[in-house]
């Protein structure tokens, strides 16, 4: 039986091709979203991947569309944790709720996923979970203290979580993307964007196929020696 796979935030930018990467090794994947019903229509539509909507920074509504997919595709043996949101400022001008909002969807999301899925893949003595973090968590970005402190605490949470679940066939790995060519980096503005690139040794801003083929590696059957690690694809930008 096909290996059943959850991407949150998988419907778009590098989730997509995340989840497209898993479908292309036999997966049965479930693409999480969280508010935009047309284009995980439209995503569904072109790719043939069951689309499930929720927010992962809340608790009840991970576990109810966790249980939703399990009932209707299986037990679930792989989660990505992409799910990621930003709300950009310094910290003079940052707000409770921006904080609030980016710490429980970038990382809370991590163990709300976590969390439902953990039982079941220790009970089956196999699980693969990959946490998205990013080269802001591990060289910090000036005005993103919120996404730089959830994705630094990406880090820790999946080197914690390894050694829990390492002697029940779990293993547990982030990667840490660069700059990618996501609508998320597109909308910096070109001269931003132009001195960001100029700083990557490779000269060029990433794919979102890159990162799939990283997840693909680490989720396979026979990945089970790697656990509690980071992987970095930035080109080069921030050599960790």
């Amino acid at each position: 039986m096909a290996r059943v796979a959850i991407v949150t935030g998988g419907t778009r930018g590098i989730g997509e091709a995340i989840s497209l990467a898993l479908k292309d090794m036999g997966m049965t994947v479930a693409a999480n979203y969280a508010g935009n019903d047309e284009r995980a229509k439209a995503f569904s539509d072109r790719t043939g991947i069951k689309t499930y909507k929720w927010d992962v920074g809340d608790y009840d509504a991970v576990q109810a569309g966790v249980a939703q997919v399990e009932a209707e595709l299986g037990p679930v043996d792989v989660v990505v944790n992409n799910a990621g949101i930003t709300r950009d400022g310094t910290l003079m001008k940052m707000d409770k709720q921006a904080w609030n909002e980016v710490i429980d969807t970038n990382l809370g999301g991590c163990f709300t996923m976590a969390k439902a899925v953990f039982a079941g893949m220790k009970d089956r003595g196999w699980g693969r979970i990959v946490n998205i973090g990013s080269i802001n968590g591990q060289a910090g970005q000036y005005g993103q203290v919120n996404y730089a402190a959830a994705k630094s605490g990406i880090h820790g949470f999946t080197k914690a979580l390894a050694q829990e679940g390492a002697r029940f066939g779990i293993t547990v790995n982030a990667i840490a993307p660069g700059y990618i060519d996501t609508d998320m980096v597109a909308a910096v503005p070109a001269d931003v964007l132009a001195k960001i690139v100029a700083k990557i040794p490779v000269g060029r801003l990433g794919q979102a196929t890159e990162i799939a083929r990283a997840v693909a590696f680490l989720v396979a059957e026979d990945a089970g020696f790697v656990t509690g690690s980071t992987l970095s694809i930035n080109g080069g930008q921030h050599m960790y």
